[in-house]
């Protein structure tokens, strides 16, 4: 199988919000804003493997659009939880870089789908 680099890295995304979501609960207390970014920070990979075992094209763009709102949504929660001191500006720093990477992937995916469509 052929490897797919939005697919790994939306993985180890997903992986990276769990434990980002354990440390905010064990260590900071913090259950309400972790579980938002626990949902959409995993979503992101959920939605990828959905659109990759997508019936038609149109499937495929539908749930990568979805995996791009998602991850905004993340984007919105990991800068809240720095704001509030939950997250410290290193940690801050690290995730957005990796959710910036992953606006980056999709967006060219949608990009480039766009362009073989018109």
């Amino acid at each position: 199988m052929k490897e797919n680099i939005i697919q790994i890295k939306s993985y180890a995304f997903a992986v990276r919000i769990v434990k980002v979501y354990q440390y905010l609960c064990e260590e900071k207390k913090e259950y309400v804003l972790s579980k938002q970014l626990l949902r959409s920070g995993t979503s992101i990979g959920a939605n990828i493997e959905e659109a990759i075992g997508g019936q038609s094209g149109k499937d495929f763009y539908a749930k990568l659009t979805i995996a791009y709102k998602e991850a905004r949504e993340t984007h919105y929660w990991v800068r809240l939880l720095t704001d509030t001191y939950y997250l410290s500006k290193e940690e801050n720093e690290s995730l957005l870089y990796d959710i910036d990477e992953l606006l980056k992937i999709i967006g060219s995916i949608q990009k480039t789908l766009r362009a073989n469509n018109s």
